[in-house]
């Protein structure tokens, strides 16, 4: 029903500003009441009441050494870049912004993903291994879903230097290769991990013989890592899964975290999850994540 919640702008105005910023409850159920008959909406544990449980954890990794001081005067410098911007100015560099944003997350993954000569620690690639060796003695199957490829490709190099069995899948993967990786991965009959590009692999995929899953960093939409998380976490899964979240303390990636939790508490109130469209980020909304 094209219409039906008037222009985009006008809901903005009477909806998704009042909603995001200040939480309005009034707005919010009017929303829900507007939407409500035309919802129907299946939560996977209400149907699938043999699933096994799943254990979300946030796993706050520190910045070390050069990396944090890296960090810092990016961040900083983009900072008093968007500050001297009126909201015009804002509009126009909206994408060298967003562009700059992605230069920090990069960071926080580690600093060789700006600049491959870079030989100095990353607190997350080194929590990463140890968390991978910790889950592997303990003979569990590891899925890890990373945005970046350039992150991917450090991880391969540890665990082969580590001896440790890897399976990859990024957007270059062929087809046939795929199907070939997954009976592989979940044939074998060992401890390993699967490396998995999250827009590459992230949906169609079954993954049923791991039981835990690695977000190496996160994405603004919480739906996306779900549907990642779903390659193990499905009919089919005999175990229960544990799901660890590898987060660079005191950056932006706290904030993005933060946002996933507001913006998947606002979808369950008003459609009763993630269906809700992302919010548009604003100049004031990406001072709040940089500070």
């Amino acid at each position: 029903m094209p219409g039906f919640l008037g222009s985009y702008q006008q809901f903005r105005k009477q909806y998704e500003g009042p909603i995001i910023k200040n939480q309005d409850e009034q707005a919010q159920d009017d929303l829900k009441r507007l939407v409500q008959p035309f919802m129907l909406r299946r939560v996977k544990k209400d149907v699938l009441n043999d699933l096994p449980m799943k254990n979300e954890q946030v796993f706050l990794t520190p910045m070390v050494g050069k990396q944090e001081s890296l960090y810092q005067a990016r961040a900083q410098r983009l900072i008093r870049q968007i500050q001297k911007q009126n909201d015009e100015e804002f509009q126009q560099n909206k994408l060298a912004v967003l562009a700059e944003i992605t230069r920090l997350r990069e960071l926080c993954c580690s600093p060789q993903l700006l600049d491959r000569g870079y030989s100095g620690p990353s607190g997350k690639i080194k929590a990463t291994m140890n968390l991978i060796k910790d889950e592997m003695a303990d003979n569990h199957k590891i899925l890890l879903f990373s945005q970046f490829t350039s992150a991917l490709a450090i991880l391969k190099e540890k665990l082969a230097n580590a001896g440790i069995k890897y399976f990859v899948i990024e957007g270059k993967t062929k087809k046939e290769d795929r199907l070939q990786f997954v009976d592989e991965f979940n044939s074998y009959d060992q401890p390993a991990v699967f490396l998995i590009s999250l827009k590459a692999g992230g949906t169609g995929l079954n993954l049923t013989s791991a039981d835990v899953v690695i977000h190496f960093d996160p994405w603004w939409n919480i739906a996306a890592e779900n549907q990642a998380t779903d390659r193990a976490h499905r009919i089919g899964q005999k175990n229960n899964v544990t799901i660890y979240k590898m987060i660079a303390q005191n950056t932006i990636e706290e904030k993005i975290v933060e946002m996933q939790q507001k913006k998947a508490a606002l979808a369950n109130s008003i459609l009763s999850g993630n269906e809700l469209a992302n919010a548009v980020i604003n100049k004031e909304t990406l001072l709040n994540i940089l500070k």
